[in-house]
């Protein structure tokens, strides 16, 4: 269909009608070689609550945005890189049905279909483009994924500390790094992950102390591969390893690693 489809003016006339639809606030889409798949409106679980976007599927991006007036006007364009997608289907909710994930290296998010059939076209299709896509260029598939975010209706308490409760006056955070929703006392840092943005990003106290742990151990390593082997035994300075450790840190209950859209546990439960 890409073969047959590529460089045909039907096909620069849909690209050229989905350019309209985002208008000045969207960026150009047309490309040699570039082929529009196909279109369909899903579901996608946002931070507040599920929402309906606009998808289109091209044979090497996946872009998405808000619909303003359908088939007429969307906005909030994203442009995602096949080739570093990841796809994870997901159980239903009590909420959701026909869900699964599309992770990436600087977003991941989850979204739903209509209809089971609908789901799996749409699996099927971007699988292989993926697929045609890391033959073509001989990447090996994405291994990082950005965590997703829970949403805020997911818990009323911190899911660190465990006894903040949010309200209209304490306001709910997400941690770049696991995406927990979080409090602000169990939020207050920032490190850099160049990967999802050039500016410091809010992370949990948890995450933070992983990330500083990885940096030195990164270090570490670059200094040993770096200095010469000496015979010499010099002397190591203490690591700081038994200094008292933060409070919030005792009341711990969700590793950073638990996995939350694959335990088949609905969110109102992830907390009793």
């Amino acid at each position: 269909m890409v073969d047959h489809l590529a460089n045909t003016e039907i096909n620069s006339q849909r690209i050229a009608a989905v350019e309209n639809c985002f208008g000045a606030s969207g960026q150009p889409l047309a490309l040699p070689g570039r082929v529009l798949l196909g279109e369909g409106i899903l579901t996608k679980e946002c931070r507040k609550k599920p929402k309906p976007r606009i998808f289109f599927l091209f044979n090497d991006i996946l872009v998405y945005g808000s619909i303003i007036i359908n088939k007429r006007k969307y906005n909030s364009q994203h442009i995602i890189p096949l080739e570093d997608v990841t796809l994870e289907t997901l159980p239903d909710t009590l909420q959701m049905k026909n869900r699964w994930m599309i992770k990436t290296s600087k977003k991941s998010f989850v979204v739903s279909a209509a209809s089971l059939t609908e789901r799996k076209e749409w699996i099927s299709h971007l699988e292989e483009c993926i697929k045609h896509l890391l033959t073509k260029t001989g990447r090996q598939p994405c291994r990082e994924h950005a965590a997703p975010w829970i949403p805020d209706k997911a818990t009323d308490i911190c899911m660190r500390c465990t006894h903040t409760k949010f309200s209209t006056l304490t306001r709910r955070h997400h941690c770049r790094k696991c995406g927990f929703v979080v409090c602000a006392d169990c939020s207050r840092q920032r490190f850099l992950m160049p990967r999802l943005s050039p500016k410091p990003l809010r992370v949990c106290n948890l995450c933070h102390r992983q990330l500083l742990a990885e940096e030195k151990k990164e270090a570490e390593a670059d200094r040993r591969q770096a200095e010469p082997i000496r015979s010499a035994v010099g002397y190591e300075p203490s690591s700081g390893d038994d200094s008292d450790r933060s409070d919030d840190e005792k009341a711990e209950q969700w590793p950073a690693d638990t996995e939350f859209y694959t335990s088949g546990v609905s969110w109102s439960s992830f907390h009793s």
